[in-house]
């Protein structure tokens, strides 16, 4: 098992429930930037690949047919980054990402409540 990295935002400590009570100013930057990355559809499908990948992570060569070019994957595995939903690690030539531990439990603790309520 690899070492976790810290995460580069507080996107998993982000917010409460939906329906717990409504998300003070700081938590919905938070959370609409999780969201904002997740909302293009190359992103989603990266995120995707790596959250489903064996072991948990994913090296770039085995996610990066998506039908875009590889500076584009780049661009956009830079932004799940950003996000704070991927963390990355070099190994030798290839670069290994990760989803955030917390970061699944935390998407769903947030529309948990939500999805109760429909």
């Amino acid at each position: 098992m690899l070492p976790l990295l810290e995460p580069e935002s507080d996107v998993a400590a982000c917010c409460p429930p939906l329906d717990e009570r409504p998300l003070s100013a700081r938590e919905a930057e938070s959370a609409a930037r999780m969201f904002k990355a997740l909302g293009d559809p190359v992103r989603l499908r990266l995120f995707s690949l790596v959250a489903s990948h064996a072991g948990g992570e994913a090296c770039v060569c085995d996610i990066s047919d998506v039908g875009v070019s590889q500076p584009t994957v780049s661009h956009h595995l830079k932004k799940l980054k950003e996000a704070g939903l991927l963390s990355s690690e070099r190994r030798g030539t290839w670069v290994y990402y990760r989803v955030e531990p917390s970061v699944l439990a935390a998407m769903g603790a947030l529309l948990a409540g939500a999805a109760k309520t429909v």
